[in-house]
């Protein structure tokens, strides 16, 4: 099963599944909407990479009233749920189906992801990477919530038994998560250091880790401003 194949199956319950498979799922995604700098007041272009079902466009949507989003997902369901999530917004949200292959379209202040570009191998990532930077207007930031892998063999193997831990403290049963366990066969996993020094290999500045608990990670780097 690819990675397509399995998040059309798990559209329908991906966004109750959420809070459950994220332990540290408020700090991970405030954590994330803060790193955008930006006031509540000021209009602004955001890009969502593999959203989804737009739970992340969501919460930034509702931090930013003023933001423009554009939602790019290779599943066809989960942009349905995100088109559904959205509906009445009128022209404040677009849709585009595509991987993360494809050159991005149009020019943003921030481009955004939330659990995505871990289902990428390396080689893919950073060729991602150097498409965002240039995608961003100048001063425009990424900002990258994500699952990072374990530095070490023994310290990959503790991260996973912790979040087995804390999943079923939250209530998830081993056979919900079965299906979870298959589709995580199509996880590419990087360790942190690498892909911060990918960022800025491709030319993004101010790259820092904000976040991290086990293998929950935020990350983010900014576009220099084009000097007058």
């Amino acid at each position: 099963m690819n990675v397509k194949e399995a998040f059309d199956r798990g559209a329908q319950t991906y966004d109750r599944a959420r809070r459950q498979l994220v332990p540290c799922f408020d700090d991970f995604y405030v954590t994330a909407i803060d790193r955008i700098p930006f006031s509540p007041s000021d209009r602004f272009e955001v890009l969502d990479l593999g959203a989804g079902t737009g739970l992340l466009s969501l919460f930034v949507a509702n931090a930013f009233p003023r933001a423009r989003f554009t939602l790019l997902d290779v599943s066809a369901e989960m942009l349905e749920r995100a088109r559904q999530r959205f509906a009445g917004e009128g022209e404040r949200f677009g849709f585009l189906q595509c991987d993360f292959a494809q050159p991005l379209p149009g020019t943003y202040d921030a481009v955004v992801s939330g659990l995505a570009i871990h289902h990428i191998d390396d080689e893919a990532k950073r060729g991602l990477f150097r498409r965002v930077l240039e995608a961003l207007r100048p001063g425009g930031v990424f900002v990258n919530a994500d699952q990072v892998m374990g530095p070490t063999p023994e310290l990959e193997t503790a991260y996973h038994e912790a979040w087995l831990r804390q999943v079923r403290v939250l209530g998830v049963a081993d056979s919900d998560l079965e299906p979870v366990l298959e589709r995580m066969k199509a996880d590419r996993l990087a360790p942190l250091e690498p892909q911060l020094q990918w960022l800025r290999e491709v030319g993004f500045v101010d790259v820092d880790c904000w976040y991290k608990h086990y293998r929950f990670a935020v990350f983010s780097g900014s576009k220099g401003r084009t000097e007058c």
